[in-house]
């Protein structure tokens, strides 16, 4: 048999299903964001398959999990879809304006207290992209920018993944707050001040929680967490409640966000931080992504 008899006669409608699969696990999600049946979905898929030869999924259940030929094919897939949109973009009658989808991963300090200095200006310049906002903790930010189920994150802390790249988006800092009234507030503390008192921390996964314990481990010794929570804002509140102390981010405390809490002042704990703009290392840097990156004052990562 020739090598052209042997050529796959696949395009960009199963690559496009393919990466919709895989970034939505499963066929009814996929479905819903191709805006097609299921059923199509499932055919176009199954196409796909056939034509390279091999299955791409583990069926696990109702539920599709890639397995490693599609775990090696999905940044091929992005890459090639991306690079295709280029050229609709370059050949668009219409003029350059940008146009497509962008999905943007964002640790929560930056998704619920910065997302207008995050997404603003580039909404403003380029009304035809379509942005989708993931909030999450670093943790699960970085996981999905690994699965290249975003296409760029911006988090508090280290992904600790190889396959990605990070650049530095602007500095932050984190502080120790207690609820107005605390025997602590309005003095200068020292670490013996802090000896005894009882923490609410957020989840596991979170790059302030890793911080602090970081932190906390070299000037405090071991500390009592007594609850975890996952959001910044449940934190705030437990710590209203006299459930402990918190170490949050700064702006999670200005303004209004802020009342009721004071900030205690522990100069013996470095909590000062960057916030990171994240990329697979594989990644095309299309031309929406390069506009993001570089509205965001950043060098696009490699």
């Amino acid at each position: 048999m020739s090598n052209e008899s042997r050529a796959p006669g696949f395009g960009a409608r199963q690559l496009r299903v393919f990466c919709a699969v895989a970034r939505e696990g499963g066929v009814r999600r996929a479905a819903e964001v191709l805006h097609l049946s299921q059923s199509a979905v499932s055919a176009s898929l199954a196409e796909l398959e056939r034509q390279l030869g091999a299955p791409l999924f583990d069926r696990v259940g109702r539920g599709l999990q890639l397995n490693g030929d599609g775990r090696a094919l999905l940044p091929r897939a992005e890459d090639v879809l991306s690079r295709i949109a280029d050229i609709q973009h370059a050949f668009d009658p219409e003029g350059p304006a940008l146009a497509g989808e962008l999905r943007v991963g964002a640790s929560n300090t930056v998704g619920n207290y910065m997302v207008a200095d995050l997404l603003g200006s580039f909404v403003r310049a380029h009304p035809a992209v379509r942005l989708r906002l993931e909030v999450d903790n670093t943790a699960a930010i970085s996981a999905a920018l690994a699965r290249f189920a975003l296409d760029v994150g911006v988090v508090e802390g280290p992904t600790h993944r190889p396959e990605l790249v990070e650049h530095r988006w602007r500095r932050d800092c984190l502080v120790v707050c207690a609820p107005q009234g605390h025997v602590l507030a309005g003095r200068r503390l020292s670490p013996d001040d802090l000896q005894g008192e009882r923490w609410v921390l957020r989840e596991a996964g979170s790059a302030s929680r890793e911080q602090f314990e970081q932190v906390a481990a070299g000037a405090l010794g071991p500390i009592d967490v007594a609850i975890e929570l996952g959001q910044n804002e449940a934190v705030k509140q437990a710590v209203l409640a006299g459930l402990g102390l918190a170490c949050l981010p700064g702006v999670a405390l200005r303004g209004a966000a802020g009342e009721g809490l004071v900030v205690l002042e522990t100069p013996f704990l470095d909590l000062e931080r960057w916030l990171s703009v994240a990329v697979h290392r594989d990644k095309h840097r299309d031309r929406v992504l390069t506009a993001f990156l570089e509205g965001l004052g950043v060098a696009p990562p490699r």
